[in-house]
């Protein structure tokens, strides 16, 4: 493990408050001169899925605390085995969120692109269908709860599989 992250820098946050990407950034890659390469992700909530553009009005995401954070702890452990990098930072909102509301913020510093950019997707990968989290749209048809998709399942296999971290 390659870790130098700043002790004050949590590497995992879960909140309702939206973030500031490039704060974020600047906070993991301050003060380590060995960074060469940071890599992020933004995921944001969209107006519609598949089918049906324009019929979401509102996600709220729910998790179950302590675990949740337990969880990504466990699979940034796992990044820091598999890939060489020196920093992560993962936030994932909770609560109700609008269409354009920002959810989810990965970003991984290294001292190359290419460790950065797979540690970055590996992590987006296992939060897909690994983390506890349940996501409820609301449609012009009522709410309903998000299942799990079978394109996110085959994005972790090619990772060697179900995340095996302990995650409880």
């Amino acid at each position: 493990m390659n870790s130098t992250q700043a002790p004050d820098l949590p590497r995992v946050s879960i909140q309702s408050a939206d973030f500031d990407l490039s704060a974020e950034v600047a906070a993991l890659r301050a003060q380590d001169g060995r960074v060469g390469a940071v890599c992020s992700f933004v995921g944001t909530v969209r107006t519609g899925t598949a089918g049906s553009a324009g019929s979401i009005s509102s996600l709220e995401l729910e998790h179950y605390p302590g675990m949740t954070e337990k969880a990504i702890e466990a699979m940034i452990d796992t990044a820091y085995q598999r890939f060489d990098i020196y920093g992560v930072r993962v936030i994932h909102r909770i609560g109700l969120l609008l269409p354009l509301d920002q959810i989810v913020l990965v970003v991984v510093s290294s001292a190359h692109r290419a460790e950065s950019f797979q540690a970055c997707e590996f992590l987006m990968d296992y939060l897909k269908t690994q983390a506890p989290f349940w996501k409820k749209e609301q449609t012009p048809q009522g709410a309903h709860w998000v299942d799990a998709r079978v394109s996110d399942d085959a994005a972790l296999a090619r990772w060697g599989g179900k995340y095996s971290g302990s995650n409880g």
